[in-house]
């Protein structure tokens, strides 16, 4: 039998391809007066969400200020092009909104329904990715919440629906009713992508694969995964007791390996380089992202206040 949530999603994603369709945008002009425009092309760099959760900051890892950006609840960038998950009032409560280069404009506006999450850039800036809320605000409360994550590609407008639409496979049967994903990342190939699901009160790392419309569990207990440049490893959040710890999953050996990350940690971290990993954590009220070695050695760095941070790579 089909389930509720299931007709609910599918009707959802057709209201979401009509709706974007039509308010797509292919933008010129001067832009924002506020917005001074970002080096997006500019490899190396640090691209945040300010403190306030309102708009984008790029800066150089050793704190140097190069612009200020879109109003965003949540960031990511590579290639040159950026995703900003913006919140709105009403039932269509979320905006994703793509900048390429140095554009004030979005060249692409997509409404979602929910809350701002998560979002990503596939390593050639031709894929974006969003998490969103649709119930509850937290992760921290199993089964109290849930999200619907979806893909899109600017090479053609395909719109890729929800995850829920996607073939699961797993090592024991999983209901359809219950299932939440959020978190992707991607891998080079503009393919393979690795997000989580959640069912039955557990988290799985999902390694997806676009073409094929399908979802394998690899791994449990992973949350928000984050690729490697080289694709070898995954960042992610592990619950241990009550919280999360950022750790490190090995995909060729399986090792697991905890970073010198305090525990606290609720935001998807980045990969700075092969070697660095950087994340945002919430301290007295504001958040602040640090950086860390991928390996489980030295200390956290704190780089700057804000969240949902990522870095520039040289569009392809």
């Amino acid at each position: 039998m089909t389930s509720l949530r299931t007709v609910s999603a599918t009707a959802l994603i057709v209201v979401l391809l009509c709706s974007a369709a039509a308010t797509i945008a292919l933008k010129a002009g001067s832009g924002n007066p506020d917005i001074r425009p970002l080096r997006l092309a500019r490899p190396g760099t640090l691209v945040v969400v300010d403190a306030q959760n309102t708009r984008v900051h790029q800066m150089t890892r050793q704190g140097e200020d190069l612009g200020t950006g879109p109003e965003c609840r949540r960031a990511a960038v590579a290639a040159g092009t950026l995703v900003c998950l913006h919140g709105l009032p009403g039932p269509f409560s979320s905006e994703v909104r793509v900048y390429r280069r140095d554009a004030t404009e979005p060249e692409v506006t997509l409404p979602v329904w929910g809350k701002p999450s998560r979002a990503r850039v596939s390593p050639s800036g031709h894929l974006v990715a969003w998490t969103v809320f649709r119930s509850g605000d937290s992760y921290a409360a199993s089964g109290q919440f849930s999200t619907t994550a979806g893909i899109y590609d600017l090479r053609d407008g395909h719109h890729y629906g929800s995850l829920e639409d996607f073939t699961v496979t797993t090592d024991e049967p999983v209901p359809i009713e219950g299932r939440n994903f959020w978190g992707i990342t991607f891998a080079a190939d503009d393919r393979t992508f690795y997000a989580t699901m959640s069912v039955n009160g557990r988290t799985h790392l999902m390694r997806g694969d676009l073409s094929r419309r399908n979802l394998t569990a690899l791994h449990a207990n992973v949350e928000c995964p984050s690729l490697s440049p080289d694709e070898t490893r995954i960042a992610y959040k592990k619950r241990v007791g009550a919280d999360w710890q950022l750790h490190v999953l090995d995909l060729r050996t399986g090792r697991d390996t905890p970073l010198a990350a305090p525990p606290g940690i609720d935001d998807q971290a980045a990969w700075l380089d092969d070697t660095t990993v950087a994340y945002s954590r919430a301290e007295d009220g504001s958040p602040f992202v640090y950086a860390v070695p991928a390996d489980g050695t030295g200390s956290p760095v704190r780089l700057t206040e804000g969240s949902s941070p990522t870095v520039t790579t040289s569009p392809r």
